[in-house]
C-alpha cells in the first residue's frame, strides 16, 4: 500500500459504513475491516468505490495500514463483543495507538476499559454518537470521553465530521467531556431525554387526536407550526413528516401511521438511566414514566382484553369538568394551545432532571463535566437536538454552578407562563381517562420541587415505628428515636 490511512474503522453495519464515508469526505483515507469481510468487499465495491479507502482482510492487515498513532474507531455490538476486539488489537497496536469506542455501551464498561487499555500503554476513549444513519453520514453528535492525551489526535477528524451549528454554521458538536465513562453517560441521558421527548409528543398527539378531534392533516398544520417556534425540534419536524406520510403498501391507502401496531421497542438506554438515577438517588421521573410507557405498550394482547372488561369515564363524563376545563376541551384552538404549553413545560422537566443527574454523575465518578458543553453537543447532529438547547447553553455559561434549570429566570418565567395550560390539560385528561404518564409525571415532579414542605415527615415517622430507623426534628438538633407504642393513643 502505497499511503498509509489516517483513520480506521471496525464494524460495518449501516452506522460504520455511513461514518466511514463521513470522514473520507473530509479528506482522510480510511481503513476499513469487519469480521465477516465480504462486507468489507461489497463496500468498496459499492459506495466506497473510487474513493480513498483501504480494505483489510485481517487484523493485522488493518493495524498495519495505519499512520501512528493510530485511531481504530469499533463500532460493534455492545457488551462482550467490545472486549473480544479489544484483545484482538492489543497484540498488533503500539504505545499510544488510540482505540475508540462508538458504540451504545454502559459507561461502566467504559470506565473499566479505559484502565485497562491505558495499563497496556495504549489510549481509550468512549464516545456516543447520535443521530442515526443519517447524522453518521452528514454529521452527527459526538460525545468522546476517556484518555484525555488521545484528545488532540482525534480532535481534528472528530470535529471535522460532527455537526456544525451557529450563526456560520463552523461550531462543531463535539466537544471533549471528560475522564475514562464520562462520555457514554453523557450520551446515555442524551438518550433518557429522547425517551421522554418521544413519549411527550406521543402523548400531545393522542390529546389532540382523542380529546380535541384532530384530523391527521390538522395534526399536520399543528406540528408544522410548533416547529417554527420555542418547541421548534428534530423530533417535532419528523413527527409533522409523519402525519403526512401516506400508506405506500400495494392496494393499501390513507394514512401509514394510523395502520402501526401499537407496541414500541426499546434497545435499554433509558432504562439506565432510570436506574443509574435511583442509584444516585436523583429524580429521574419522567425518562422512568417513558420506559414504563413502552413497557405497557408491550403488553398489546393484554390490554385488548383488559379493554374488553375495564371501564373509564362515560363518553358524557366532560359534565362533571369545572367550567373552565370544560370550555377548554370545547375551544379546539384554547385547547391545541394548553397542549403545546403542557408539552413545553414537561419537556424544561425532563432536561432539568436530566441536568440534575449529569451533575450528580459528575461529582460520583469525579468528571468535572461543563454542562454548557453538553448542551450544546446535542444542538446539532443529535435525535434530541432542537432550539431549546440553546437556551441551556446560555443558562449554564451564565452560571456553571446552576442548582436546576427550573431555577434560571428564562425557564421559571417559560413554566410560569405555560402552568395554566399544563394543570387544564393534566385534568382533561384524567377526567377523560387519556393515559398522559409523562404530562403527569412532570407537573408532579415540578409541585414537588418547588414545595418547602413535603408529607415525607409522615413517612420517616412510619419508618421509626416500624424499623427504628429514626428521624430529624425541625426543632432541636440531632437525630432521634421514638418508642411509638408508648406514645400512641391507646386502643379503646
Amino acid at each position: 500500500m502505497s499511503e498509509l490511512c489516517d483513520f480506521g474503522l471496525i464494524g460495518l453495519a449501516v452506522m460504520g459504513e455511513n461514518l466511514a464515508l463521513n470522514v473520507e469526505s473530509r479528506g482522510y483515507k480510511v481503513a476499513v475491516f469487519n469480521r465477516t469481510t465480504e462486507k468489507v468487499d461489497e463496500l468498496l465495491a459499492g459506495r466506497a468505490n473510487g474513493k480513498n479507502f483501504f480494505g483489510a482482510h485481517s487484523i493485522a492487515d488493518f493495524v498495519k495500514s495505519l499512520k501512528t498513532p493510530r485511531i481504530v474507531m469499533m463500532l460493534v455490538k455492545a457488551g462482550p463483543a467490545v472486549d473480544d476486539l479489544i484483545e484482538q488489537l492489543l497484540p498488533h497496536c503500539e504505545p499510544g495507538d488510540i482505540l475508540v469506542d462508538g458504540g451504545n455501551t454502559h459507561f461502566a464498561d467504559t470506565e473499566r476499559r479505559t484502565t485497562y487499555v491505558e495499563s497496556k500503554g495504549l489510549l481509550f476513549v468512549g464516545s456516543g454518537v447520535s443521530g442515526g444513519e443519517e447524522g453518521a453520514l452528514k454529521g452527527p453528535s459526538l460525545m468522546p470521553g476517556g484518555s484525555k492525551p488521545a484528545w488532540e489526535t482525534i480532535k481534528p477528524i472528530f470535529q471535522s465530521i460532527a455537526a456544525k451549528v451557529g450563526p456560520k454554521e463552523d461550531i462543531p458538536c463535539c466537544e471533549w467531556v471528560g475522564p475514562r465513562g464520562s462520555g457514554h453517560y453523557v450520551k446515555m441521558v442524551h438518550n433518557g431525554i429522547e425517551y421522554g421527548d418521544m413519549q411527550l409528543i406521543c402523548e400531545a398527539y393522542y390529546l389532540l387526536k382523542e380529546v380535541g378531534g384532530l384530523s391527521n392533516e390538522e395534526l399536520y398544520e399543528v406540528f408544522s407550526e410548533w416547529n417554527r417556534g420555542e418547541l421548534q425540534s428534530y423530533l417535532i419536524e419528523i413527527t409533522r413528516d409523519i402525519f403526512s406520510a401516506k400508506d405506500d403498501q400495494p392496494g393499501k391507502s390513507g394514512y401509514l401511521v394510523d395502520k402501526i401496531l401499537d407496541v414500541a421497542g426499546a434497545k435499554g438506554t433509558g432504562k439506565w438511566m432510570s436506574q443509574l438515577a435511583l442509584d444516585l438517588g436523583v429524580p429521574s421521573t419522567l425518562v422512568t414514566a417513558a420506559v414504563y410507557a413502552r413497557t405497557i405498550s408491550a403488553v398489546k394482547d393484554a390490554r385488548v382484553r383488559a379493554s374488553k372488561v375495564l371501564k373509564g369515564p362515560s363518553a358524557g363524563s366532560t359534565a362533571s369538568f369545572d367550567a373552565p376545563v370544560k370550555q377548554l376541551v370545547s375551544d379546539k384552538k384554547a385547547f391545541v394551545e394548553a397542549v403545546k404549553q403542557a408539552l413545553y413545560a414537561s419537556k424544561i422537566c425532563s432536561y432539568a432532571q436530566g441536568f440534575v443527574q449529569l451533575q450528580e454523575a459528575s461529582k460520583e465518578y469525579d468528571w468535572n463535566l461543563n454542562y454548557g458543553d453538553c448542551a450544546l453537543l446535542w444542538r446539532g447532529g443529535c435525535i434530541i437536538r432542537a432550539q431549546f438547547l440553546d437556551r441551556i447553553k446560555s443558562a449554564f455559561d451564565e452560571q456553571p454552578n446552576l442548582e436546576n434549570l427550573l431555577l434560571y429566570p428564562y425557564f421559571q418565567q417559560a413554566i410560569e407562563k405555560a402552568q395554566s395550560g399544563w394543570r387544564s390539560v393534566v385534568a382533561a385528561a384524567t377526567i377523560l381517562g387519556i393515559p398522559a404518564p409523562a404530562f403527569t409525571t412532570a407537573l408532579a415532579y415540578y409541585d414537588s420541587y418547588r414545595m418547602a414542605n413535603l408529607p415525607a415527615n409522615l413517612l420517616q415517622a412510619q419508618r421509626d415505628y416500624f424499623g427504628a430507623h429514626t428521624y430529624k426534628r425541625i426543632d432541636m438538633e440531632g437525630t432521634f428515636h421514638s418508642e411509638w407504642l408508648d406514645l400512641r393513643k391507646k386502643p379503646s
